[in-house]
């Protein structure tokens, strides 16, 4: 059964589909052409989430040719700073909905995995591409990440995540698997299948056991988190700046010209 989650702004319908595979919960990106990320699909992702049982895999996808193409700069050039202040903790807290789901994350990324995108997928414990690229983009635009996304990433690849930050370099997928950004590549037309039969089998572990294994293994996360508590205030100071506000309008603008 499908459930749209429908909401509405500006007078658009942003939609995220959610539907029951067998007891795999799939989150389903359906949000413009490239499923990118505005206040209105963060809070519909955390809240999709947070209603899946506990011990039920969660595995999202996105519609169309891309996965997700990060977060929506137009709402954030269009919003100014009284949107960055309820976007920048709404992104975080979408981000660690997923992180620290009990049950099995899984993402099946069917295209463009890019910034918000790459830690969206990086934030599930397992991650199969198809085709596209992936990676991280935020310092090309010219924001700083808030410690949540960086914090994931480094849990997701380790030593790696400084290169993927420092550079902005936007990965195959071999290469995305060379550094364990993905775990396995699978072809379009079998991906989503693919990935809910691994599910499936993630499942038949005993779910406090993978629930406790997973907090373990996510300890030195929560400890950074707590540590740079005090990063989010310059971090909505440097997004909400008149010189990246020029940055993302000229990054826009450089996108309109392609």
């Amino acid at each position: 059964m499908v459930t749209l989650v429908r909401l509405k702004r500006d007078g658009k319908v942003r939609m995220l589909d959610v539907e029951d595979r067998s007891g795999v919960t799939v989150l389903r990106l359906n949000h413009g052409k490239v499923n990118a990320l505005d206040l209105d699909l963060l809070r519909a992702i955390t809240a999709a989430v947070g209603d899946a049982r506990p011990e039920a895999a969660v595995v999202i996808t996105g519609a169309g040719s891309t996965f997700c193409a990060g977060v929506d700069l137009a709402s954030i050039a269009e919003g100014g700073e009284p949107y960055v202040r309820e976007f920048l903790p709404a992104l975080s807290e979408m981000f660690l909905a997923v992180f620290g789901h009990p049950g099995p994350t899984l993402a099946a990324v069917n295209g463009h995995a890019i910034a918000g995108g790459c830690v969206l997928a990086a934030a599930c414990d397992i991650r199969v591409m198809a085709r596209g690229r992936i990676g991280l983009t935020e310092l090309a635009v010219g924001v700083p990440f808030p410690a949540a996304a960086l914090e994931i990433m480094r849990h997701a690849v380790g030593p790696a995540a400084s290169t993927l930050v420092l550079t902005s370099e936007l990965l195959e997928a071999p290469g995305a698997q060379s550094i364990g950004l993905v775990q396995a590549i699978e072809a379009p037309d079998a991906l989503l299948e693919s990935v809910i039969t691994r599910a499936q089998a993630m499942m038949r572990i005993e779910s406090g056991v993978y629930s406790f294994t997973k907090r373990q293994l996510q300890r030195p996360v929560r400890e950074r988190l707590a540590a740079a508590a005090g990063d989010e205030d310059a971090v909505l100071a440097a997004w909400t700046s008149d010189r990246t506000r020029e940055k993302i309008a000229g990054y826009l603008g450089a996108l309109g010209k392609r």
